[in-house]
Parts: C-alpha cells; sequence; structure tokens
C-alpha cells in the first residue's frame, strides 16, 4: 500500500487537494493543470517534459488516447546504442525510467467511499470498483477523493484480468495460476518447467523460498512431496499463494509463512529439498513492483546460498533456478556465481538447462536481443559439501 500523501492545485478560481495514489512509488507531481479533450498532444508532451502533470477531466476513452500519443512521443526518444551489453541495459533502464516517468504525468481522478467502492468519474470510464480494491484494499469510510496516473490504473485493470482468467501452467496439467497484483506471474514457464522435470531428492520435507504464487509449492506438492513450507514477506504474495494452492486442492501439503527466506526452526525443521527462484539481475528496483526482477547486490541470491547448509539434511539439495541473462549483460560472471556457491560451503551435483520460449528472445528490435537470445536458464543442484 502507498503512504497517505496529498497533492494540490488551483482550478476554476479555486484551490483543491486530494489524496496522492501511486503503487509503483512514484512521488506525487510539484505542478498539476487541468486539460481536457481540447489539449493537443503536441502541447501535452511538452506540458509533460516540462514537469507538469495534466489532470484529466474529458472523456476517459480521450484520455487513453492522449496517452498513446504521448508514448509515441516519448520513445521517439529511444535509447543509443552503447559500447557494450552492460551499457545497453543501463541505457535502456534509463529510457524506461525517463518514459514511465513522462506517461505517469497524465492523471485521472479517483472517487472511493465504504459504500460504493471506487470509481472514476469521468464519461465513458470503466468499472474499476474490483480492481482498485484488490490494489489498495477496501474504501475507508467517508469520501474521498484520489489522483492516480492513468498508466497506472490501466496497470492496476489489466492485472485484475490476469487475476480472473489466470494462467495457465503446462506443468500442473494446465490447471491456472491466478497471481495477485504486484504479485509476478509464471507467465514465464521455463523455471516452472525445470522445477517439474527434475528428479526429487529423497524426503519428506521441501522448502519454497520467495513463494510468490505459489505455482512451485503446487508443482512439488502434484509430485508428491509430503510436506512443503513456502516462505515470501510480501503479505500480497502470501495472500495470493494460500489462495491458489487452496485452489489446487495443494493446501493440505503446503504451509505459508512470512519468512525473509528461510523460515524459522519452529515451523519447520530441516529439509532434504529447498527451490529458490529469485530475481535474475543484479541491478536496483526503481519502484516496489520490479522487485521480482531485481536483486540489488545479489541479496536474495547470496543470502539464499549462505543459508543453505544450515537447513539442508545431511544428503538434501538446494535447486537454485536462475537464467543467465545477468552474464551476457556483463552485470554478473559465471565466476562469480561459482565463487559464491562454493564460499557457502556448497558442490554443484547436477544442472538442468532450458531455453526461453518467451516472445522477446526472437525479437530483434529488442535493445537487449542479443543477450535475451542466448539466454539460459538453469536449475542448479546443489549440495553440502
Amino acid at each position: 500500500m502507498s503512504e497517505r500523501q496529498v497533492v494540490g492545485w488551483s482550478e476554476d478560481d479555486g484551490e483543491r487537494s486530494a489524496r496522492w495514489r501511486s503503487e509503483s512509488g512514484a512521488k506525487p507531481p510539484r505542478h498539476i493543470r487541468p486539460a481536457d479533450d481540447r489539449m493537443p498532444a503536441d502541447a501535452a508532451y511538452k506540458l509533460v517534459c516540462e514537469g507538469t502533470a495534466l489532470l484529466w477531466r474529458g472523456d476517459f476513452q480521450g484520455a487513453r488516447q492522449l496517452l498513446a500519443a504521448l508514448r509515441r512521443r516519448v520513445d521517439r526518444k529511444s535509447a543509443k546504442a552503447g559500447a557494450g551489453p552492460r551499457e545497453n541495459f543501463h541505457l535502456q533502464r534509463q529510457a524506461q525510467s525517463r518514459r514511465a516517468r513522462l506517461l505517469g504525468m497524465l492523471l485521472v481522478p479517483l472517487d472511493s467511499d465504504a459504500a460504493h467502492g471506487y470509481a472514476v468519474p469521468l464519461r465513458r470510464a470503466p468499472d474499476v470498483r474490483e480492481a482498485c480494491a484488490e490494489a489498495y484494499g477496501p474504501p475507508e469510510s467517508g469520501e474521498e477523493t484520489s489522483l492516480v496516473a492513468l498508466r497506472e490504473l490501466l496497470g492496476l485493470i489489466g492485472a485484475h484480468e490476469w487475476r480472473r482468467k489466470g494462467v495457465p501452467v503446462p506443468a500442473l496439467g494446465g490447471d491456472r495460476v491466478h497471481p495477485a497484483y504486484g504479485v509476478f506471474s509464471p507467465v514465464r514457464g521455463e523455471y516452472v518447467d525445470l522445477v517439474a522435470r527434475t528428479e526429487l531428492p529423497a524426503g519428506e520435507l521441501a522448502y519454497d523460498i520467495g513463494t510468490g504464487t505459489g505455482v512451485l509449492s503446487a508443482v512439488l506438492a502434484r509430485r508428491g512431496v509430503p510436506r512443503i513450507v513456502a516462505t515470501d514477506q510480501d503479505p500480497r504474495a502470501l495472500a495470493c499463494a494460500r489462495a491458489n494452492l487452496d485452489r489446487l486442492g495443494a493446501s493440505g501439503r503446503v504451509t505459508v509463512v512470512q519468512a525473509d527466506l528461510f523460515p524459522a526452526a519452529a515451523d519447520a525443521g530441516r529439509a532434504s529439498l529447498i527451490v529458490c527462484n529469485p530475481p535474475w539481475l543484479p541491478a536496483k528496483p526503481t519502484s516496489p513492483l520490479e522487485h521480482a526482477v531485481y536483486d540489488p547486490g545479489s541479496r536474495m541470491l547470496r543470502g539464499f546460498l549462505d543459508g543453505l547448509t544450515d537447513h539442508l539434511t545431511a544428503d538434501g539439495e538446494g535447486w537454485l533456478i536462475l537464467s543467465d541473462l545477468a552474464e551476457h549483460l556483463q552485470l554478473r560472471t559465471r565466476e562469480e556465481l561459482l565463487g559464491w556457491i562454493g564460499a557457502a560451503g556448497l558442490r554443484v551435483v547436477g544442472r538442468e538447462d532450458i531455453r526461453p520460449r518467451h516472445p522477446r528472445a526472437a525479437d530483434p528490435d529488442d535493445p537487449l536481443h542479443a543477450a535475451r537470445a542466448a539466454e539460459i536458464t538453469s536449475l542448479w543442484r546443489l549440495a553440502a559439501r
């Protein structure tokens, strides 16, 4: 949930204020100007580049059209090619940050009250009650007006559709996993397939570290692991995992607990299998929603490796699921990874590899195409030395 912040602006010869909402962690704009369907796209682009946010008062579909026009203008200033993969990566991230900042300057009002829920008070606006409740929680008592970036609101609506429809998982026989807003979706299924096909070590207990939607716990339960403890530190992920595991009939085998990496000894014990799919890129997230992709300083990766020997049985295995994209982008070397494994008192007893199937791996227009085309996702089987 975003912290309560208030923004102000002038309109109709008076001063107005509203709550600022941003689940992406965007800072509230300093300057806000009302706008409607009469504003040309070039004028709007000039204003947002100068740091003025536009509060839309016209037709909702007109706001979407303006956002698309702004996106085309922002994308014309594409990132320049760098001297190598690492520089290309950082240039792309800078371009993405600028894009998010500028497109986030088109705002819409959001009304809420406990009796009627959330609503966008614009012509032809969609019903946003369920989407906003999933992201923001139920409205508080009393009426309140908020301002939210249209781009973020559309993201909330899209996430609600993902949650409603679910993502089919071949490793679960096509059963669907329903990702909650802000929880990493298993739409890239390679890492799930690795867990589904790798031979299981003998034992009664497994840990699923950073469970997210609970998809890997569900796969392990379907494969017959008697008891699984799934951990996460994000309340949204914990609720999402519990709901998915219950829906998939796996809640009887899986206990979901809140923890930063490993569960407390009182919640479990030593496990014969410990699975972790940490964020794959060692870079700093620029928003709370990026924590599933970026692992600053490889904190989660190294924390998992360093804690394995204290939580594994004598003949147990730790399964580290990791893409080598960071290596192709020159953000981490294979030698560094192997060094961390050895320093943690671990040895590699096997590895399963799989090629990515997502469309970006075959898109020559992607700025990181060369790295994505060479990418391999691996399940590293680790044991104590």
